[in-house]
């Protein structure tokens, strides 16, 4: 579990982030992207860029992720 204490994001901060996609995404806008926030990172869906982003500590998505790249498919 992440010891980061929850912090709110602001909007400005959301549109100042640097977003990036995943090279797999083969220039198609059908991924999501991720963005740095220092502590935190912004996940958001490149189809519809007007949904909120989801916010999670870095430790948080470097669980995640951690899944993946030791091939599990689910969380659980």
């Amino acid at each position: 579990m992440s010891t980061t204490p929850p912090r709110r994001i602001h909007a400005e901060e959301l549109q100042k982030a640097r977003w990036r996609k995943s090279s797999y995404s083969g220039g198609a806008n059908d991924c999501v992207e991720i963005a740095d926030l220092g502590a935190y990172a912004a996940v958001r869906d490149s189809k519809d860029l007007e949904l909120s982003p989801v916010i999670l500590s870095r430790s948080a998505l470097d669980d995640l992720l951690g899944h993946y790249t030791e091939g599990e498919t689910h969380v659980g």
